[in-house]
């Protein structure tokens, strides 16, 4: 009877860390295939109504089993550099973190992974464009190509609007 109900008890405490290592597995697999340097261009709207603006960007993505730091820089008009950092930790498929763009001021993300996506609600530091909410995404498009795009919503009207989206390739 001792045995039968250690064997049971060692049965459910090992279950819950059977259960979760093909999760955290899979995390650390999608993470993997974001890590190195990448490049590219896009644009970004300073404001809502207000004209785009084209940039380039560089970005290194430093990734763990359960975590993403982002450290890059985007230039416009060849004159203009700013500084954009991000740092999530995942637990499954969810995320939360920083993000750090060029107010220089931390705002909070939080979110989860579908697919080949990462989806986060973001809490800015500040209001921008009428609040202090947006959404952005990581989106994996192939083997070698990333779009980061931040969506607000349009306080007159309040429908969404692509307020920032960067391509780039490894």
């Amino acid at each position: 009877m001792r045995a039968q109900f250690l064997t049971t008890l060692a049965a459910t405490l090992c279950l819950p860390i059977m259960t979760t290592s093909p999760a955290m597995a899979a995390e650390g697999d999608f993470l993997k295939s974001i890590d190195g340097k990448w490049s590219g261009s896009g644009t970004v709207l300073t404001r809502i109504g207000g004209k785009s603006v084209n940039v380039r960007c560089n970005v290194d993505f430093s990734t763990g089993a359960a975590d993403l730091a982002m450290q890059g820089s985007c230039r416009a008009l060849a004159i203009v550099s700013r500084s954009i950092s991000a740092a999530l930790k995942a637990s499954g498929t969810r995320y939360s973190g920083t993000y750090t763009g060029p107010s220089g001021q931390p705002s909070s993300l939080s979110g989860s992974r579908k697919g080949d996506s990462i989806n986060l609600a973001v809490r800015w530091a500040r209001d921008i464009n009428g609040d202090r909410n947006a959404r952005m995404t990581i989106a994996k498009l192939g083997e070698n190509r990333l779009r980061l795009q931040t969506i607000d919503n349009d306080p007159a009207s309040g429908k969404s609007v692509v307020t920032s989206s960067i391509d780039l390739r490894q």
